[in-house]
């Protein structure tokens, strides 16, 4: 490679670099760990630098979260520390403690850190987590035999414990009851009306999410909620994967191990990433940006819809 073209390519690197730290108006946003390899189960400081006009107000959408990602969490967050630096400006240090209990090479993506209705982002991170060594432990002393006592059962068990027995599996059965039927809002006496297989009922909630026109309303908060919800119900039902309870980045790293989802996984993630954004930011997205979410989870139903195979003409006639 000659000088002159590798000038060029320097130059256009660290453009980029630029681009991406100081996106999002007069806010520069930086992030570096203290070490990029970490033992299985330990801790490492992740820091962010935000360098922002002084009286500009911002935040972390992802405040609220207790992960990064599938496989790095949190484990603390030390309070931010704020420098003043002269000609009206401000700089930030936030330290997040984090640890993981996988091993492998994870990949930390941009954070975004919102200001004065502008999303900055920072430069994207790898954490290698290695795993931990049995062999460099300590030898472990066998215990010393206890002596056998013969064991007598009925010397352990009260008097009439056939009836203690009895009342424990009704306790048991009633709180399993409970957990099952109450919680869902099902009363299990009460005869049960049949739900419309995933497919059928995901289209139809969100034909009349579409009807009740929440963000021509100006709710676009609740337009998004809504999208979401019917998503993750339809994802729990339709391949049995508790999605209700996942973070976003939960469900598409799960989904992207499914062969029937690997495909339209992409759409899926854009609509959870402005959802996100929606919620958590109170940005406002564009009508435009709307619709084409709605029609990226209509794509999504349709293409992971389950396919019927054709009955065959001997199994017709037996």
């Amino acid at each position: 490679m000659s000088q002159t073209l590798r000038h060029i390519v320097t130059t256009v690197a660290v453009m980029l670099a630029t681009l991406a730290t100081a996106w999002g108006g007069n806010v520069t946003f930086k992030a570096r760990l203290d070490s990029a390899t970490l033992l299985m189960g330990k801790t490492t400081a992740l820091h962010l630098e935000i360098t922002q006009d002084k009286g500009a107000r911002g935040f972390f959408p992802g405040e609220h979260l207790d992960t990064l990602n599938a496989m790095i969490e949190i484990a603390e967050r030390p309070a931010a520390d704020t420098t003043d630096l002269d000609n009206n400006r401000i700089q930030i240090n936030r330290d997040l403690i984090i640890q993981s209990f996988d091993s492998g090479m994870w990949v930390i993506k941009p954070i975004p850190y919102v200001v004065n209705g502008d999303t900055a982002y920072c430069n994207q991170l790898s954490l290698k987590v290695m795993p931990v060594d049995v062999s460099k432990m300590q030898d472990i002393n066998d215990i010393k035999p206890v002596e056998d006592v013969p064991f007598n059962l009925l010397d352990w068990l009260p008097d009439y414990w056939w009836a203690w027995l009895i009342a424990l599996l009704l306790i048991g059965a009633g709180t399993w009851i409970y957990i099952k039927f109450h919680k869902k809002g099902v009363n299990p006496l009460k005869p049960r009306k049949r739900r419309l297989p995933p497919y059928e009922e995901a289209m139809y909630n969100l034909q009349r999410l579409k009807d009740a026109q929440l963000w021509q309303k100006g709710q676009e908060k609740e337009y998004f909620t809504g999208l979401t919800d019917i998503l993750r119900v339809y994802i729990d039902r339709r391949f049995d994967i508790n999605a209700v309870e996942m973070t976003s980045s939960q469900i598409i790293d799960t989904l992207k191990r499914n062969e029937e989802t690997r495909a339209v996984n992409e759409q899926l993630e854009m609509i959870l990433e402005v959802a996100d954004i929606v919620k958590f930011a109170n940005a406002r997205p564009l009508a435009d940006d709307n619709e084409v979410a709605y029609q990226r989870a209509v794509n999504f139903v349709e293409a992971t819809r389950p396919v019927v195979q054709p009955v065959k003409e001997e199994e017709k006639k037996k």
